[in-house]
């Protein structure tokens, strides 16, 4: 249970509602989340509305999507992301060994540019003032400006919700806890 209470979709403004819903419905199991950032409409309105409008764009592949929010959640030990996401990289085609393994040198199953996006994660997370131009020429082998730069914020906002969730003590939601045994992935965030 969240430090706050939850509040349900008939408490927010009408012009929040269909985000809420539409978060609910369509994101996946993150209602806990919602019902924590709906104390503060325009947060759930803007920030959970902006990542509705990066899912419809589709900009950045998922798969890539997916190893950054792992490799950040993990790195931060946010049960809550790791959780949620772990499955979502299986889906993608990584691998449980490459979950459980995300953060060894060499994972499981990766390839050259896996890797490459799993280290901008972590160079984002921990290192952030010290990323080199190097690594820009790499990412832009790979993706386009606009990919690297949805990148980067999406690495950047999962450190928010990582704080966010664990500082509220967000619960998971039973979905995703079983969407994570599903997948096969043994632990949520080792």
């Amino acid at each position: 249970m969240a430090r706050v209470r939850d509040v349900e979709i008939d408490e927010v403004p009408e012009d929040v509602r269909p985000v809420y819903e539409r978060f609910a419905r369509d994101y996946g199991p993150f209602l806990n989340q919602v019902k924590v950032f709906a104390h503060r409409p325009p947060a759930l309105k803007h920030i959970m509305g902006l990542l509705l409008d990066f899912a419809d764009e589709a900009v950045l592949p998922k798969r890539y999507l997916e190893i950054a929010l792992v490799v950040v959640s993990k790195l931060n030990a946010c049960e809550y992301c790791v959780i949620h996401h772990a499955p979502r990289l299986v889906e993608q085609g990584g691998t449980i060994e490459a979950v459980e393994h995300i953060l060894d040198e060499r994972v499981p199953g990766f390839d050259a540019v896996d890797h490459l996006v799993r280290d901008y994660a972590a160079k984002v997370t921990n290192d952030f003032n010290r990323v080199r131009d190097q690594t820009f020429e790499d990412l832009r082998q790979h993706f386009t400006e606009e990919q690297i730069v949805e990148l980067t914020l999406r690495i950047a906002l999962c450190g928010f919700f990582n704080r966010f969730n664990d500082v509220l003590q967000i619960g998971v939601e039973d979905g995703a806890m079983t969407d994570m045994l599903s997948s096969g992935v043994s632990s949520a965030a080792e």
